[in-house]
């Protein structure tokens, strides 16, 4: 990691906070907008940002959105008739995806969620363009967040979009010169320390999961990670392992509710080892959790796209800064803990390991499916 000196960063809980900032951010641009996102929702938070776009563009900042050809592959064509009419370019990341193609290529997702708006002010994290209030029912959010930059780091935010942007439209034949970028924000005073961390399948391949063993290696007093999705592999699991063996306090705030069936009970099969070896399983119930975030140490934490199974790290284009700073760190935590207190089940190990045999065998069933995926993608070596 590379870390960044004298930034401003903002911490941002579930679309609450993100979209009136990013809305406002886009509102304020003056220049040039780049917003990539995996989902793009038909529902209100994606009226609020199209508009938004639109507005931008009709003023002539030159508005780049980029979508995933899978997430977003429902993208409302009123949306896409709103941007062009404004001036608006939009771009679709793999846009062809057939059902009957069991091809590994077409698991390789642009998941990032990253905004950049003049070069000045950046935007990365968990959240999609959609409403907090996504499935029936619900009285409470998804729990999720992202983080305002100010400051040097947008430069390298905005020279990723830029970068993916590029390769995206040469691949659609619309090659395109982007404009230099605007010379990066002057460092804040008493600024706070910030990298940016990308994963692709080429030069970066594991440059996500390599920070996160860096820190969970590092680590001495504490080690809390929120993961929607968690399917570890055999280097994560064993540097979770080893530092509670070392003493540290590991909490793991993890995905209660079942949202996709074969994730859910396969990562269910890891349980056990995990929590004999002391580390603390938290199942959050209170809605969906879609977090992907840690603190280390109270000192050092993390914010982004990636989650903690081979989807992120192994085959899905991810964002994730990590931030060297206590008082940042400090806030995530205590975000996390008010999580925890209000709204998760602990799994006391031995009642996990009273569990009925149907439900073990359950969990064993779904990991082998699980790994035979993982072997047909040619990455066996995750576990």
């Amino acid at each position: 990691m590379r870390y960044v000196e004298g930034n401003r960063l903002t911490l941002l809980r579930n679309g609450e906070q993100y979209f009136p900032s990013l809305a406002a951010a886009l509102d304020g641009a003056r220049d040039e907008i780049f917003l990539e996102t995996y989902l793009y929702a038909d529902d209100e938070t994606g009226s609020l940002i199209t508009d938004a776009l639109a507005r931008a563009a009709a003023r002539g900042v030159s508005v780049r959105l980029l979508i995933d050809g899978f997430g977003a592959r429902d993208f409302a064509p009123r949306f896409r008739a709103i941007l062009r009419e404004a001036g608006a370019q939009v771009l679709v990341f793999r846009p062809k995806v057939s059902p009957w193609t069991f091809r590994r290529n077409r698991l390789r997702r642009m998941h990032r969620k990253l905004a950049c708006v003049d070069g000045r002010v950046a935007f990365v994290g968990g959240i999609n363009v959609i409403d907090d209030y996504d499935f029936a029912g619900d009285t409470t959010p998804r729990h999720d967040y992202a983080v305002r930059i100010e400051g040097p780091l947008t430069a390298e935010v905005r020279a990723e979009a830029a970068k993916l942007w590029s390769r995206v439209a040469l691949t659609a034949g619309r090659m395109q010169s982007l404009p230099p970028a605007r010379a990066a924000h002057a460092p804040f005073e008493h600024g706070q320390r910030a990298a940016l961390v990308i994963r692709d399948s080429v030069r970066h391949r594991s440059d996500i999961e390599d920070a996160y063993l860096e820190l969970i290696e590092s680590a001495r007093e504490e080690i809390l990670i929120a993961s929607a999705y968690f399917f570890p592999g055999r280097r994560f699991r064993h540097a979770l392992v080893s530092a509670a063996a070392r003493g540290v306090r590991v909490v793991l705030l993890l995905q209660g509710r079942v949202e996709y069936v074969l994730p859910h009970f396969a990562s269910r099969a890891l349980f056990g080892s995990l929590l004999a070896a002391g580390i603390r399983i938290e199942e959050y119930r209170h809605s969906f959790l879609h977090a992907k975030v840690a603190v280390f140490d109270c000192c050092q934490a993390c914010v982004g796209s990636s989650n903690i199974d081979p989807y992120s790290l192994l085959l899905a284009r991810e964002a994730n800064v990590f931030v060297d700073d206590a008082r940042f760190a400090t806030e995530l935590r205590a975000s996390l803990e008010d999580a925890i207190r209000t709204g998760a089940r602990s799994l006391p190990p031995q009642e996990w390991k009273r569990r009925p045999l149907w439900r073990r065998a359950l969990n064993w069933i779904s990991y082998g499916i699980a790994r035979l995926f993982i072997g047909f993608a040619s990455y066996e070596r995750y576990h």
